[in-house]
């Protein structure tokens, strides 16, 4: 029997970034990579990322959290995806602040002042080339060698590169529709530079205070907002003196408020999440799923 099979589930979204939240802490079992993609097919329950709540593991925490990309692969941070489970649990559990462990560590959240809004702090960005991590070495990460197109009129180039619990790639651009994200993103998500492949976001500076994104995500494809994304890219931003450190991004879905906090490097994260339905997964999904 799948660890999925029968197993209730909710459907949410932070800014259109569709995510589905399953409580496996009732009966913990191990979700395979094969199950989470089965779980993502059309007639289950469609998801950029599935968000699986386990015990606690470390004291002072609420929650293990396992975060599962629709083709089936792991990742160490969502920040939509961490919202939507903060707002399940801030509901279950009457507090105003939770702590979750994830893969990538601990993310802390607190609720927001206007409802279904929360905050997330996900953590300090991570710069050197071995922990982002990138195949060889880049003293300066604020702009690697890496292009699209002809050596001498590259389509994308020089983007920066920073690790917020996954690798994110931001190419500095005028106009972020202008260019054909679902052409390139899977071959930038897949360059041998990346390791661990990466998140591909294009980015556009439109004040000090104010960015716009499109972000071809790893493991997910184009989505309408990714949190982790928003976080990079604004880091970057600052980092490269493009903006200031606490600004608004723009995604497809709508916008979050980003700071990069200067009194412990940490970045915040607030934004909305919505409730679409509840559910439970089929076990004719799983009927011929295997471990991969």
């Amino acid at each position: 029997m799948s660890a999925l099979a029968n197993r209730p589930f909710v459907k949410m979204n932070g800014l259109g970034n569709e995510i589905v939240v399953v409580d496996m802490r009732p009966a913990p079992a191990a979700i395979t990579p094969a199950e989470a993609r089965a779980a993502a097919a059309p007639r289950g329950a469609p998801f950029d990322q599935l968000m699986a709540l386990y015990p606690a593991r470390t004291p002072g925490t609420d929650a293990f959290v396992r975060i599962f990309n629709n083709d089936g692969s792991e990742s160490g941070a969502c920040g939509n995806g961490t919202r939507c489970i903060a707002e399940i649990m801030f509901r279950e559990t009457g507090k105003s602040a939770l702590t979750f462990e994830t893969r990538s560590g601990l993310l802390n959240c607190w609720k927001g002042s206007v409802p279904l809004t929360s905050t997330v702090d996900m953590g300090a960005p991570r710069f050197d080339w071995r922990d982002i991590p990138l195949a060889e070495e880049f003293r300066d990460t604020r702009a690697i060698e890496l292009q699209i197109g002809p050596i001498d009129a590259p389509v994308l180039h020089s983007p920066s590169a920073v690790s917020m619990g996954n690798p994110h790639a931001i190419f500095w651009v005028d106009d972020v529709n202008a260019y054909d994200l679902a052409r390139f993103g899977p071959l930038l998500e897949n360059h041998p530079i990346f390791p661990e492949r990466a998140n591909i976001t294009l980015a556009a500076v439109k004040s000090r205070e104010h960015l716009v994104i499109r972000t071809w995500e790893r493991g997910a494809g184009l989505t309408k907002a990714c949190g982790s994304a928003a976080c990079a890219a604004a880091v970057s931003a600052a980092r490269t003196r493009r903006t200031a450190r606490k600004i608004t991004v723009t995604l497809p879905g709508g916008d979050l408020l980003i700071e990069w906090r200067e009194s412990d490097n940490h970045v915040l994260m607030t934004g909305p999440v919505a409730y679409e339905h509840e559910g439970r997964f089929d076990p004719a999904l799983f009927a011929e799923v295997g471990a991969a």
